[in-house]
């Protein structure tokens, strides 16, 4: 079996394993997601195009997430971050946030709900 270096992977998005599972119904443009569901929580993977911006918001349950690929301006509480490949965030309940990204950027998250993200409806 081959395996794929950390370092070799480039922002060209998950691979089929990923984007098997159910697409988010998510509400902002130049993004896509999958979501990872369990009995109480979210675990979402995240594609997000250069320029692609989620509005200021909070929700009442903490949330973490990793840069996987990409560099994005992470604003919480009014206090802005950017955070690259490898970097960690934990957004603490009731916190406002947004995000900005400037190139192409993949992130996952972990929402501590379960219906953060509800699947896209099939046509």
């Amino acid at each position: 079996m081959k395996y794929v270096s950390n370092n070799s992977r480039k922002a060209s998005g998950y691979p089929e394993v990923i984007t098997q599972l159910p697409e988010a119904d998510i509400q902002f443009r130049s993004a896509r997601a999958w979501i990872l569901q369990s009995a109480a929580e979210q675990l979402v993977f995240f594609e997000f195009e250069a320029g692609a911006d989620v509005p200021t918001h909070n929700h009442s349950y903490p949330q973490w997430g990793i840069v996987v690929d990409g560099k994005m301006e992470l604003t919480v509480n009014e206090t802005p971050l950017i955070c690259k490949k490898g970097d960690e965030y934990v957004i603490p309940a009731g916190a406002a946030h947004s995000a900005r990204f400037l190139c192409k950027t993949r992130v996952i998250d972990f929402f501590s709900e379960k219906s953060r993200y509800k699947p896209k409806t099939k046509p």
